[in-house]
Order: structure tokens, then sequence, then C-alpha cells
């Protein structure tokens, strides 16, 4: 959601998201990298998370996600991506969303993924 070269960018909001503690009513768009660690300077890129998400939660930030993870990288899964739905309960430790389908190798794909967060930055809202 910062620097120079920002992943995330809000495209709408209500009018009440900048007076909400949680970005209540808030929608973004985003194209995160996927690598294949957490240190995006050491890891190889391997896909990208493309998708929106809604801030849904009014009393914690919770949110809800539609994305793709999009495979870039060589090999069998260049090209393919798996379609994630779901809420992302921030406060939560370990998540899981619904994996709802996929394309090329994940053609029919259906299961859930899990997602932890490794890291947030209160002041900017970066998360990793």
């Amino acid at each position: 959601m910062s620097g120079p070269h920002p992943t995330v960018a809000r495209v709408a909001e209500a009018v009440a998201t900048n007076a909400s503690a949680t970005s209540f009513g808030a929608v973004d768009a985003m194209d995160d990298p996927l690598t294949e660690g957490p240190d995006l300077s050491t890891s190889r890129l391997v896909g990208r998370a493309q998708g929106v998400y809604v801030c849904e939660g009014r009393d914690s930030l919770s949110l809800l996600m539609a994305m793709d993870f999009v495979f870039v990288g060589g090999g069998a899964y260049k090209g393919s991506s798996i379609a994630v739905l779901g809420p992302n309960q921030t406060a939560v430790a370990l998540r899981e969303m619904a994996v709802v389908g996929g394309t090329g190798a994940f053609r029919f794909a259906r299961g859930y993924c899990q997602a932890r967060t490794y890291s947030f930055d209160a002041k900017t809202g970066d998360q990793g």
C-alpha cells in the first residue's frame, strides 16, 4: 500500500470508511508478488496474487478476498491459476479461504488455502 510502486490501490470506499478503524466499506485492487519465501529481496518470484478485497468487518479487520494466484514462473504451472474466495479475518493467526477453481494445471481445483500474516506495519497498512 505504500512506497514508490504500491501493489494495492483503493478503488472505492463508503462515506464512513475514513472514520472507521477497520476501513469498513473500502474496496481495494491488488497485484501482489507471490514468492518462495517471505523476503521479497531474496525470494524467487513464482506468481502474482491478483484480485480485489473488501473491508467487511466493522469491529475487527476482516477482508472478503476474491483473488487469483497466477503462476508466472517456468515449468508445468506457468500460466496456470488458482481462484480463491472467502473471508480473511486478520486477527486470527491461521485463516482458511476456499479454493473455488483454477485454470491450466489447476483446472477444476477445489479445496482450501491457509493464510498467516508474516509481518504488519500499522503505520502504512503494509502486510506480508
